[in-house]
């Protein structure tokens, strides 16, 4: 008898890089449990492209409901404008508006609830520290922090258990994720990036997701099939 598969807890937002992350956890051999939120996001359009992927490769998808607009102080959750540019080289280092405040930090410690329900000792997301907008949450030392505060906070920790925190893309280009992604059969047609899109669906083409979504089709030397406003 084979050995029963592990358990990953997959948190897929319906981007680019989440759909990825979870097509390399389920190419790794896990049984791959997929968790996306409802957060009062203007671009709340993502979670049916979270169902589309997950649909074929989680053994359960979960949308918890969380109101994060109910404090606001980012773009996303507020009535603030979302920024919008012409070109990539008009980005800066500074935090952007759109950074949601504790975002990841509240994400991960629900993967973390659910993998000690489910017995699973590994959890995937699929923060970048390269080709990103420059969020606090998605840099090496606070993954690292959280996966030590999550090995003391657990029980299956206590117990001597070694939780992982699985960043795939972390060091990635954009491109790069995105050729990984075509080679494990990731369609990115089923994926949205877009901070502000139209009522219809369609990607703004002009948000910092936006555009740095664009530049990585472009270094890949791919056709982005997502559908954009100006088209």
């Amino acid at each position: 008898m084979s050995a029963a598969k592990k358990k990953a807890v997959v948190l897929l937002s319906g981007g680019l890089d989440s759909a990825t992350t979870m097509a390399l956890a389920y190419n790794e051999g896990f049984d791959v449990h997929a968790l996306s939120f409802r957060y009062g996001q203007r671009h709340a359009i993502e979670l049916d492209c979270a169902v589309e992927q997950a649909n074929g490769m989680a053994q359960e998808h979960r949308i918890i409901d969380i109101d994060l607009a109910a404090f606001g102080g980012s773009a996303l959750t507020d009535d603030i404008d979302v920024p919008k540019h012409e070109s990539v080289d008009e980005l800066t280092d500074e935090i952007p508006v759109t950074y949601v405040p504790a975002r990841n930090t509240i994400f991960l410690s629900y993967a973390l609830a659910w993998a000690e329900v489910l017995g699973a000792y590994d959890i995937f997301i699929g923060v970048n520290a390269l080709d990103y907008s420059g969020y606090p949450d998605c840099r090496p030392e606070f993954i690292k922090a959280f996966e030590q505060m999550g090995n003391l906070a657990t029980v299956a920790g206590v117990e001597g258990q070694v939780l992982k925190i699985h960043t795939p893309l972390i060091e990635s280009t954009k491109a790069e994720i995105i050729q990984r992604g075509l080679d494990l059969g990731v369609d990115y047609a089923r994926t949205t990036s877009c901070y502000d899109p139209a009522p219809d669906g369609r990607s703004c083409g002009h948000c910092d997701s936006c555009l740095l979504r664009l530049k990585g089709f472009k270094d890949a030397g791919i056709n982005d099939p997502r559908k954009y406003v100006e088209e």
